[in-house]
């Protein structure tokens, strides 16, 4: 598996408060993107803390002979952890109060990835039928848009759209949800924060990925769009490519 990644600070934002990260490991490709939050460094140090404590968790326990229940087990606690880590350094440092970071990942073993997200950070699939996606926003206006009390052009442009109901450090226990993909040759997972969809449309995001010229500039030339157009947020993509060598 080919995996891509950048971030970057947007047309607005003084400092990049997103994180990401990607690891090699027990046969294992895993990409991680957080979203942090939480005031003028906080958000920073969340983002930066989940990813490493998430990566370092899972190096430490994932092995090659685990079944694909074992791989989510691995996963979930690997959450646990990071969220222990930023909600401990939120308690003891004044300057951390109130932090927390969004998380999605995916671990991708083969054929086969399971997902984990928490917050509004999103994961799609991406192949020739089209772009769909893999995880589900714990948003306010998602929660909204699934009541039907608004329409999808109206959860775009919503004024509270950056409402998360779900966040990764806020509390001592944390829920993560877990989806399961079954990979074919040419398939590509993108894990990417709110930077993105908000600035970048989802036919755009298709396109670009498959159509828009070689696979190894698209992350550019999604982050040009999105800087284009004012980017008022921080902007973090990772791209996951399943090949064909990947499933001899």
């Amino acid at each position: 598996m080919k995996i891509w990644q950048k971030t970057d600070r947007g047309a607005v934002r003084k400092e990049n408060q997103d994180a990401c990260g990607v690891l090699k490991h027990a046969g294992c490709d895993i990409a991680v993107v957080c979203d942090g939050m939480g005031g003028a460094r906080a958000g920073s140090v969340a983002s930066s803390m989940a990813v490493d404590q998430y990566l370092d968790a899972l190096r430490d326990a994932l092995t090659e002979e685990q079944t694909a229940e074992e791989i989510t087990a691995v996963g979930l606690a690997a959450v646990d952890a990071a969220n222990e880590a930023v909600y401990g350094q939120a308690q003891e440092n004044e300057d951390c109060r109130g932090m927390g970071t969004t998380l999605v990942s995916a671990i991708c073993r083969g054929e086969e990835a399971t997902v984990f997200n928490v917050g509004d950070s999103r994961a799609y699939l991406l192949n020739a039928s089209g772009i769909h996606a893999v995880s589900r926003d714990h948003s306010l206006v998602q929660d909204m848009l699934e009541n039907g009390d608004i329409t999808e052009e109206e959860a775009r442009n919503h004024p509270n759209r950056n409402l998360i109901t779900r966040a990764l450090g806020t509390e001592r226990k944390v829920c993560c949800d877990t989806f399961h993909v079954t990979l074919e040759a040419g398939d590509r997972l993108l894990l990417c924060s709110d930077g993105l969809v908000n600035t970048v449309s989802d036919q755009e995001i298709l396109y670009e990925v498959l159509h828009g010229g070689g696979v190894e500039t698209c992350l550019e030339r999604m982050m040009e769009i999105a800087i284009d157009r004012g980017a008022p947020d921080n902007v973090t993509v990772v791209l996951m490519e399943y090949g064909k060598e990947a499933e001899e």
